[in-house]
């Protein structure tokens, strides 16, 4: 079953599409507030298909990301109590609970590592709403961590490119499968 390279090769098809970026920016907004997918899915093979605007493909993720990330303080600061309910019995609620922490703890340094890592995004968009960290301080290191994990793709595709490119193309299908199965074992859990 090559259902991953088919995938594969359907988004590096889209990616030709002058609808792709809007797209892009939606997905980028979206995922850092309320989506369950990442943009990296999107922008990895737009940024294959076309290298020199790999660097433009990162800004407009990061930029959507971010403004998605001011929605998402919003829908912390302002409307938590009706989400309250449905986070607690989400997966997402222990992950709520460590941002939390984490903003004690840290503070805005939680914003640059949840922009940077593969942690949940948006849970973190949430937590500074609701724990109302300054939210010019919030912008600032979500663009720098959001920025810094969107343009270290655009980066690596830029110097990497074919190598990636043929490494994808070889091992999509394992990839795929093994990204299922550990959402599968983490809905388990």
């Amino acid at each position: 079953m090559n259902i991953f390279n088919y995938l594969y090769k359907k988004v590096i098809s889209w990616s030709a599409d002058l609808r792709a970026r809007r797209y892009l920016f939606f997905l980028s907004f979206a995922e850092s507030s309320f989506f369950p997918i990442p943009p990296d899915v999107m922008l990895i093979p737009m940024c294959l298909a076309d290298k020199k605007k790999a660097w433009y493909y990162a800004l407009i993720t990061t930029l959507a990301s971010v403004l998605g990330g001011v929605f998402g303080y919003f829908i912390g600061y302002f409307i938590f109590d009706l989400l309250e309910l449905w986070l607690r019995d989400s997966n997402y609620w222990d992950s709520f609970q460590i941002s939390k922490v984490w903003f004690k703890e840290w503070g805005l340094w939680a914003v640059l590592l949840a922009g940077i890592s593969p942690i949940p995004y948006k849970i973190f968009t949430i937590a500074a709403g609701i724990t109302g960290i300054n939210l010019i301080g919030f912008i600032l290191f979500s663009l720098l961590g959001r920025g810094a994990r969107f343009f270290l793709i655009a980066a690596m595709i830029s110097f990497f490119g074919e190598r990636i490119s043929l490494f994808l193309e070889s091992y999509i299908e394992r990839i795929g499968w093994s990204i299922v199965l550990l959402i599968v074992a983490f809905l388990m859990y």
